[in-house]
């Protein structure tokens, strides 16, 4: 969950305009959006209130209807569309409010795959627990890694896994692969060679860094996901 809190998120949102405005004026105002804005979150909010900068990866107008607007948007996590909506109307100069809101995209995850009601999964619960039958259920479960994907890869040594199973920190002489771009304090997620997902990590040094260490540590382990003994314990 903590890895899909960070993800990037999509929505297809209804906003209504308090004033009629032309759809062109609408569609100019929704690209002056797109990029990086200033963002204080809403009075009803689970952070505090400060101004924040919070990307738009891209924003679509889709169609208007009366003061009615529908537009699509892919955003940075954190993003608030019902204050993004109060901007743009002010920017308008009509106001506006969110009227529907759907997300379409977490992550890696989207709408079109694996959205199940609770109805089906009950069904496919009891077609496994007393039929023994496991297709539909599996097509309904994603391997852990998938919700992981788009962090950044630490690849380590087999024998250094249980090592870090026990809450070990990772040291250079483990790592077999990194990722590009890494930067000290950021959420990794380690793995084996075989993409099994060890532990999420926090690195300690850039990828630089540790392309030229041979010793030292290279992340702190945060949450272990691997059971201990999963895979030989070579260390003391």
């Amino acid at each position: 969950m903590r890895a899909l809190l960070l993800a990037g998120k999509e929505y297809v949102c209804v906003m209504k305009l308090h004033r009629d405005v032309s759809g062109d004026r609408v569609k100019e105002v929704l690209e002056e959006f797109q990029g990086e804005i200033y963002q204080r979150p809403p009075l009803r909010a689970s952070v505090k209130r400060r101004l924040r900068i919070r990307t738009i990866y891209n924003i679509e107008f889709l169609e208007v209807s009366g003061r009615h607007v529908l537009f699509k948007v892919s955003c940075e996590a954190g993003t608030y569309i019902r204050k993004l909506c109060s901007d743009i109307g002010d920017v308008l100069g009509c106001g506006a409010h969110m009227q529907e809101l759907r997300r379409i995209r977490v992550g890696p995850f989207t709408e079109d795959e694996g959205i199940v009601t609770l109805h089906d999964l009950a069904y496919a619960i009891a077609k496994w627990r007393e039929e023994g039958e496991e297709e539909p259920l599996r097509s309904m479960i994603f391997p852990m890694e998938k919700a992981l994907s788009l962090l950044p890869r630490i690849y380590i040594k087999d024998s250094a896994v249980d090592a870090i199973c026990h809450g070990a920190k990772l040291t250079a002489p483990g790592v077999l692969m990194i990722d590009e771009g890494i930067k000290p304090g950021d959420l990794t997620v380690v793995l084996t060679l075989k993409n099994e997902a060890v532990a999420l990590a926090k690195a300690l040094v850039s990828t630089t860094e540790v392309l030229n260490m041979s010793k030292g540590f290279v992340a702190e382990t945060e949450r272990v996901l691997m059971d201990p003994g999963t895979y030989p314990s070579v260390w003391k």
